[in-house]
């Protein structure tokens, strides 16, 4: 089974002193001990993440410089699959944006999950899962570290 991993999942990773940081590496370990687990990223999210990171702090940035950066897009690219744009992520998106109303800031989780309809990707690793609720139609899924965890967690006798 693939997940495809949320920017917000990658970003958070890459800082140890994130509040997230243990909650995000415990949900990995877990889901990683299940047969048949590959984690997933696109384009849209390794741009996101150099976004991000190569952004000044005092601009809601991490402040990393290139080669901070290279770094850590290196190790996501070892632990995860790159998965292509494809001609059927465009088709997938253009259905997705229409059938849901999506508009401004929006339209770039609407190619996530298009995305991931074109790979026959269902699970989605996210800190937002209520930006992906609309495409439960679509067969997407989306969970936050927690509810796996939650899942995941041996009955008290």
């Amino acid at each position: 089974m693939r997940y495809l991993l949320d920017t917000n999942i990658l970003l958070r990773l890459s800082q140890p002193n994130d509040p997230a940081y243990q909650t995000i590496l415990d949900s990995f370990v877990l889901l990683q001990q299940q047969p048949g687990i590959e984690f997933c990223f696109f384009l849209q999210n390794l741009a996101e993440f150099w976004n991000v990171c190569t952004r000044p702090a005092d601009k809601n940035g991490y402040g990393f410089t290139i080669a901070e950066t290279e770094l850590r897009a290196r190790a996501i690219e070892g632990f995860c699959v790159y998965l292509p744009d494809t001609p059927q992520v465009y088709v997938e998106w253009r259905q997705l944006v229409v059938k849901h109303g999506i508009s401004g800031v929006q339209v770039h989780d609407a190619r996530l999950a298009a995305g991931m309809k074109a790979h026959g990707i269902t699970q989605l690793l996210t800190l937002n899962e209520q930006d992906f609720l609309r495409y439960a139609t679509s067969g997407i899924s989306a969970v936050t570290p927690d509810e796996v965890i939650q899942s995941n967690a041996t009955p008290n006798p």
